[in-house]
């Protein structure tokens, strides 16, 4: 074959390349964006109910709960305390509600018998402000994948070639743009909390782990627009001061998770008070165990899932109703003790409200020739809110290693959802690990829509500054 013949081949390969990268990365037609605020929510929900009920439509979520007082009160209020479970699902009747459990849940009542999740009526609670909602339909014919790396980057038509703050892609084509969504889902512009850890080993010891007191930050979501030049532009951070214990006390992590792959999507730096000097730490990232948390979780899974997603291939499965944990303010929020939901082997069940809900399946695997612990990961986000409500992680040998329940709920008072919280077994060690609940008296959640007037130290600068008074 001559070499014009073979140049000519390379070229139209190239090109057909090209063509099917840049249909993946497309956005949405003006046609397909109609059904948002008709068939679809205005955030890319099923606005409608399901076929028998047990999800209802949807209609527009709570903003008002008696008992709470965003100004005074230190805790959320749940607005449905007085419900009671409609079912409960074990290995006893799981043969019965199966293809509504997640794998990892599945393989919880396999373990443990008399581990069970109790189902309660469905509320679809998350608010969404008027404001995002307009950003959320600008995205939808805008908002494009980019990146040399597939789903490592967004863009879009708002300022630096960016989209707007909103959801990014509200009908998803792709595994990537849903876990763009979970990564951009509403939340408040600053949520302060001060919230307590614990690692429950095989034989049920309770350890306690680092006590920190937080600022989450949302820098897209501030009302006054103030946080994104002070954040790098980042579309989630943390400033994490640790108050607890004694040796780790004054030790401050502050994490950004940028819209882009540039720089390992993510900017962190850990300040040691010893030293008193702030040091990036780029190698926080990826399957790094935090030592923090007596390496329960890896850098990458906090909050479900951060940074880069360059070392798996996202497919997207599908949309499935499914039982998961929602409008979970009981754990979060109303007990006041560790004993009333740390058991032996496993959460309380009594503790967790499961709720039936349309969530979106994504189903990673490790790209050949990646190094990541994890070969396989599939993640459950829901519509609504777009958070993440459960997960599970498998091993080299395909295998469940890892289960997490998420505890999301709805902060009412702001919009959006909480979604901090979360519940990681590790089927292989038989421990578990629970994070971010802050129903003890020292305790408390806090939610703002702005940074305006809060003193937060955002920069290294400020947190070295900080260390050293």
């Amino acid at each position: 074959m001559s070499k014009r013949l073979l140049a000519m081949k390379f070229c139209l390969a190239a090109g057909m390349s090209a063509l099917v990268a840049a249909g993946a990365m497309a956005a949405v037609t003006a046609d397909e964006a109609k059904t948002l605020e008709t068939t679809l929510t205005g955030f890319g929900a099923e606005k409608g109910p399901n076929a028998d009920g047990s999800i209802p439509a949807y209609t527009g979520g709570i903003e008002k709960v008696p008992g709470y007082d965003r100004k005074t009160s230190a805790k959320y209020v749940d607005p449905f305390a007085g419900e009671k479970p409609l079912y409960s699902v074990s290995a006893k009747n799981l043969a019965q509600y199966e293809a509504m459990v997640t794998p990892g849940t599945k393989a919880l009542m396999t373990t443990h018998p008399d581990f069970r999740i109790d189902v309660y009526p469905t509320h679809r609670s998350v608010r969404y402000p008027a404001w995002v909602l307009e950003n959320t339909l600008k995205n939808a014919t805008t908002a494009k994948l980019s990146g040399d790396v597939e789903g490592d980057a967004v863009t879009g038509a708002d300022k630096g070639d960016l989209p707007y703050p909103g959801v990014f892609f509200p009908i998803p084509k792709n595994g990537y743009e849903v876990m763009w969504n979970f990564k951009m889902h509403l939340k408040p512009a600053v949520t302060h909390l001060l919230a307590h850890a614990y690692l429950v080993d095989a034989a049920g010891g309770v350890s306690s782990m680092s006590v920190p007191d937080e600022h989450f930050v949302a820098p897209w979501y501030d009302v006054k627009n103030k946080l994104r030049s002070e954040t790098f532009n980042s579309i989630l951070g943390f400033n994490a001061l640790q108050v607890a214990p004694p040796s780790s006390a004054g030790v401050v992590f502050l994490n950004y998770y940028l819209p882009t792959g540039k720089d390992g999507g993510q900017k962190v730096w850990f300040y040691t008070p010893g030293q008193r000097r702030i040091r990036m730490a780029p190698e926080f990232a990826y399957d790094v165990p935090i030592a923090a948390y007596g390496g329960a979780i890896l850098w990458d899974e906090i909050f479900g899932f951060v940074g880069r997603m360059d070392r798996f291939d996202f497919k997207l499965v599908g949309k499935k109703e499914m039982l998961v944990p929602y409008n979970d303010f009981r754990i979060t929020n109303t007990l006041s003790k560790k004993e009333d939901y740390l058991e032996k082997k496993f959460v309380n069940p009594s503790a967790l409200r499961f709720e039936k809900h349309r969530v979106w399946v994504v189903d990673a695997t490790r790209k050949s020739g990646a190094r990541h612990v994890y070969s396989r990961r599939t993640f459950y986000i829901d519509e609504d809110c777009w958070c993440m409500v459960s997960q599970e992680t498998y091993d080299n040998a395909g295998k469940i290693w890892r289960v997490f329940h998420n505890t999301p709920y709805p902060t009412y008072d702001v919009g959006g959802v909480n979604g901090f919280g979360w519940i990681t077994y590790d089927l292989i060690k038989g421990n578990y690990f629970t994070t971010n609940m802050t129903g003890e008296p020292d305790s408390f959640s806090r939610s703002y829509e702005t940074a305006e007037g809060l003193r937060i130290n955002l920069t290294p600068q400020s947190v070295e500054a900080a260390g050293v008074r």
